[in-house]
């Protein structure tokens, strides 16, 4: 082995054991088996405990936190894990619970919509913070407060991270359907404490309807007394005494009569200034308020300075225990939610197996397709591509990314794109060899004159995926993450790997020969004769896709574009949809769309229920609850919730304005970029006719005969469309700017007629290879994966035709035919990839 191979070996081995590393253990160890190796000097009672647990969890299998937390009951286990240091935590078990939820988990962490649990995006109400506040920090103050909240839900691995400048996202996956809603409604009480004096004319002001200036009519929850609800109704303050900003410490209590009750207690400062307001105001009556309802009103018969105080007039003890524990974490500003997403773990299971089977297919499509078509240098290329598997999987779980169903659509489309540089290589060593070099120098060549093209290629991909990266959110986010990063490793493995395995066969003398199959031979066709009447067909079946876009109008927004609810049901016998729908209005929901649909990868079919956000007295409200209680109640179905997702309006107008951003960014950088590389015309042509795969694109789709609408995957799927069409544009450009440079004879037209036949070979095989691996996310992926998949496909078939009649008939036509002096300064790239080999 040479020195420069062995190098090349030594990085990617490194690379590979880092990746490795990165990813291992990839899946979840058992919690309780976790919770039995790392206690130390185990007794009698922790066996007990362990053995408690392992009971409940053969009756209850997919809840090991709850029943290792039920197993412990009150027992104190931090004898037994003296290590973590939780003897000083407000709640030691739930601390240890959480240390142990955390280290089994393994190193690949699934997303919500791959393992069940809930998401959503909180808008923080900044107005209510005083004049002056530091709105960011009041907001990564609420990350905290909602952190130690999620704590109790033994959520192993809870995504909590401010987004913009006045929201919160969080993600819990794992959670079952029901403790979903008990998180989304614990997650959104503010837990906002308040002391409000009582007018002292409060009662004759009521009866009269009189209120004064600066106070406001509150009306507590009913609640039973003497055999009947009553209700307590007073006159306070619109502006507290205090807040319970000192509250220190909060616990359920039994009153009198059983009822539960809440007592606190304040901080010095807390209680010091409680004291200061119950001595200047005995006599009055002083309101509790929490979270702008009245819980009570008690009379003030004396200065109360012992910082203690109680909450009565609670509903029930599930209600008390949530405001103990809120009021133990309370936010200094509410948190209002705008956007929702629930699924239920048996969704996720089916989505997991539905991207497997995706990825399996996609990767045993291609990697069959090389190892046909390229025979030994095929092998060679499926093995950069399981070393390319490996290297992105480490490389997301090193960038903590959460794996989603996106997330493996970009790891799928990476395959397929990953074998491009790989064609791009093999094609430029057929032409080298067909010179007659020997097989050493055709393959350094090869690599050599391929380097610019596939260097360029790959940059062209970046620019979209970083801003995917960089401009989305949520799943769209992870995609941006899957495909950025594999786009890079695939340049790693194409150019280093695949090129270390050659050199290491040819130094031993393994390597005679490297056979290929030639399909698309030697062709002399004239592309640029039908260049007008195709330009002028494109663009006549964009007006018409666009047009009939127009007129569908709203109908082609999804909930991601305009807001509203989305809810999906399993059921065991299918209910008319007439009937369904005739349910939903006498509950008080419009214009609802429903629609069965079926999993072409599963077969499983469901029931889909959108409907927009509704215009009520008090602002836009969501039907989410309406539409879940309605269609679970129609009992001949026997209807189950497995997703459900609400979009609020705001949130769907950034997420317009975000991808018109996206997309401009884009093609501004493309054009850029092409221009430097090329020259101007050349990057007017590439751009435009990205342009023209964006609206064809959209034109198919909105011609689309199962009426689909525009969603954030669309917006994700139209972005790679921008950085991945301009690949064969760059790969024509590239030999038309360097047979224009070896001088060919012929005019510009027939330079480029020449440059496209050498490259239509190869064309079509880096679009097949991206097109087999789409095709399996379409058919096998299922979810939100088939409309990016469908608008995928479109966009390589256009892609690859605006290649030849788009980008190069616009270069044609902007030089009016003439040949265009073209530099040398983008060669220097390819010079010092010469040098390399």
């Amino acid at each position: 082995m040479n020195r420069n191979n062995f190098w090349r070996f030594v990085i990617v081995v490194l690379v590979l054991i880092w990746a490795v590393f990165s990813f291992y253990p990839p899946t979840s160890r058992d919690l309780i088996q976790t919770f039995r190796e790392r206690a130390v000097r185990p007794d009698t009672n922790f066996h007990a405990i362990v053995e408690s647990a392992i009971d409940l969890q053969r009756k209850i299998p997919e809840k090991p936190y709850e029943n290792l937390k039920e197993a412990i009951g009150t027992n104190d286990i931090t004898r037994y894990f003296p290590f973590f240091e939780a003897t000083n935590a407000d709640n030691a078990t739930l601390a240890i619970l959480n240390r142990l939820q955390r280290e089994s988990a393994g190193k690949i962490h699934l997303g919500i919509d791959l393992q069940g649990g809930t998401s959503f995006v909180m808008r923080m109400e900044t107005n209510s913070l005083p004049a002056g506040s530091d709105v960011s920090g009041a907001l990564s103050e609420a990350v905290e407060v909602l952190r130690r909240r999620v704590d109790r839900f033994g959520v192993a691995e809870p995504v909590i991270q401010t987004e913009g400048s006045d929201r919160v996202n969080v993600m819990l996956p794992g959670l079952s359907a029901a403790v979903q809603e008990e998180a989304m409604k614990a997650l959104q009480k503010p837990a906002f404490l308040e002391f409000r004096l009582v007018h002292p004319q409060s009662d004759q002001d009521i009866h009269d309807g009189i209120v004064q200036p600066g106070y406001e009519i509150l009306k507590s929850k009913p609640r039973r007394k003497e055999g009947r609800e009553t209700s307590e109704i007073v006159e306070v303050k619109k502006a507290p005494e205090m807040t319970g900003s000192g509250v220190k410490g909060a616990q359920v209590v039994r009153g009198n009569l059983g009822e539960p009750e809440i007592d606190f207690t304040l901080d010095t400062e807390g209680a010091k200034e409680f004291g200061r307001i119950t001595s200047e105001n005995v006599g009055r009556r002083l309101a509790i308020v929490l979270d702008g309802q009245l819980y009570s009103a008690p009379k003030i018969i004396g200065p109360i300075e012992t910082g203690r105080g109680q909450i009565t007039g609670i509903g029930d003890q599930k209600e008390a225990f949530e405001l103990a524990s809120v009021l133990q974490n309370p936010l200094r500003a509410p948190l209002r939610l705008e956007s929702s997403n629930q699924v239920d773990p048996t969704l996720g299971k089916d989505a997991i197996r539905s991207g497997i089977k995706a990825s399996i297919y996609g990767t045993v499509l291609v990697s069959a397709f090389m190892l046909v078509y390229y025979m030994i240098a095929g092998l060679v290329a499926n093995v950069a591509l399981i070393a390319n598997i490996i290297i992105l999987v480490g490389a997301m779980c090193f960038f903590d990314t959460t794996f989603t169903l996106p997330g493996i659509a970009g790891i799928v489309l990476t395959v397929g794109m990953a074998v491009d540089a790989n064609v791009l290589i093999y094609e430029r060593i057929r032409e080298e060899s067909a010179k007659g070099k020997s097989l050493r120098g055709a393959i350094a060549a090869g690599y050599s004159r391929a380097f610019g093209t596939i260097f360029d290629s790959h940059v062209t991909t970046l620019i979209s995926s970083i801003i995917l990266w960089w401009l989305g959110t949520g799943s769209i986010k992870g995609f941006g993450v899957a495909l950025t990063l594999g786009v890079a490793a695939s340049l790693f493995t194409a150019l280093v790997v695949t090129r270390m395995i050659f050199d290491f066969l040819l130094d031993r003398n393994w390597l005679k020969s490297v056979p290929m199959l030639h399909l698309v031979r030697a062709t002399k066709l004239d592309f640029m004769k039908l260049a007008k009447p195709a330009f002028a067909i494109s663009w006549t079946l964009i007006f018409i896709g666009i047009g009939f876009g127009f007129y569908r109008g709203k109908a082609m927004f999804g909930k991601d574009f305009l807001g509203g609810d989305t809810s999906t049901f399993a059921f065991e016998q299918r209910v008319p949809e007439d009937r369904i729908r005739a349910a939903l209005t006498a509950g008080g929901v419009k214009d609802a769309l429903i629609q069965y649909q079926k999993d072409l990868s599963s077969g499983r079919q469901t029931l889909r229920v959108d409907t927009a956000i509704e215009e009520g007295k008090k602002g836009q409200f969501s039907t989410a609850d309406t539409v879940k209680n309605t269609v679970l109640g129609l009992s001949e179905g026997k209807f189950s919730l497995l997703f459900q997702e609400h979009v609020g309006a705001i949130v769907g107008a950034e997420i317009q304005k975000s991808a018109v951003i996206a997309c401009l960014l884009s093609l501004f950088g493309i054009l850029v970029y092409v221009a430097f590389r090329y020259e101007f015309s050349f990057a007017v042509g590439a751009v435009v006719a990205v342009i023209h795969d964006v609206l064809m694109t959209i034109g198919w789709y909105c011609l689309a005969p199962s009426h689909r609408q525009f969603n954030a995957t669309t917006v994700a799927a139209i972005l790679t469309i921008i950085g991945f069409s301009i690949n064969d544009t760059i790969v024509i450009f590239d030999r038309i700017r360097e047979d224009l440079k070896l001088g060919v004879r012929g005019t510009f037209k027939e330079v480029m007629n020449q440059a496209l036949n050498q490259t239509l070979s190869r064309t079509i095989i880096t679009s097949g290879t991206v097109f087999l691996a789409t095709m399996s996310l379409y058919l096998f992926g299922g979810g939100a994966i088939n409309d990016f998949a469908f608008t995928f496909l479109v966009g390589i078939i256009t892609g690859t035709y605006s290649s030849i009649y788009i980008a190069s008939a616009l270069v044609l036509w902007w030089h009016k035919g003439q040949r265009p002096h073209i530099g040398s300064g983008p060669i220097a790239v390819e010079n010092v990839a010469v040098a390399r080999g």
